[in-house]
């Protein structure tokens, strides 16, 4: 991205395809990122209240958060599904003279992300409710 504001900027050159490059490449890092940041504990969450809980409440909110992430996860794969599908059936390409083709594979990594925060999000959850046991047992 700074080479691309660099040369368009500082040169006065630039293309259609380095632009769209850049947010063919953000796009896979956040969507692949996402369940790399949840499986290493990097994912937004308010630290300060949390880490004041007692670990029975933790792996309940776990547990909550679980549920609603596998809910959300399924929704968006669902509902991308067709949106990729037609994309590949057209041979989605750039609309820009110069621009990258194969959009469609572009598009392909929501399902693929999402499918694969879904699984983080399973071992999250199942993870939440073997500790919530484990306290419940405990006392």
């Amino acid at each position: 991205m700074s080479a691309n504001v660099l040369l368009r900027y500082g040169f006065s050159l630039g293309s259609v395809w380095a632009q769209e490059l850049e947010w063919h490449l953000m796009s896979p890092i956040a969507l692949l990122g996402a369940a790399y940041a949840l499986r290493h504990g990097e994912h937004v969450r308010v630290d300060v209240l949390y880490a004041q809980f007692r670990p029975r409440v933790r792996a309940a909110i776990d547990l909550f958060a679980g549920v609603a992430g596998l809910a959300v996860c399924v929704l968006v794969i669902w509902l991308s599904w067709r949106y990729v599908g037609v994309s590949f059936a057209q041979d989605e390409g750039s609309p820009n003279p110069g621009g990258i083709p194969f959009r469609w594979a572009l598009k392909a990594f929501i399902p693929v992300g999402f499918a694969l925060l879904l699984l983080q999000f399973t071992a999250e959850t199942l993870r939440a409710f073997a500790q919530l046991r484990t306290a419940r047992e405990a006392t």
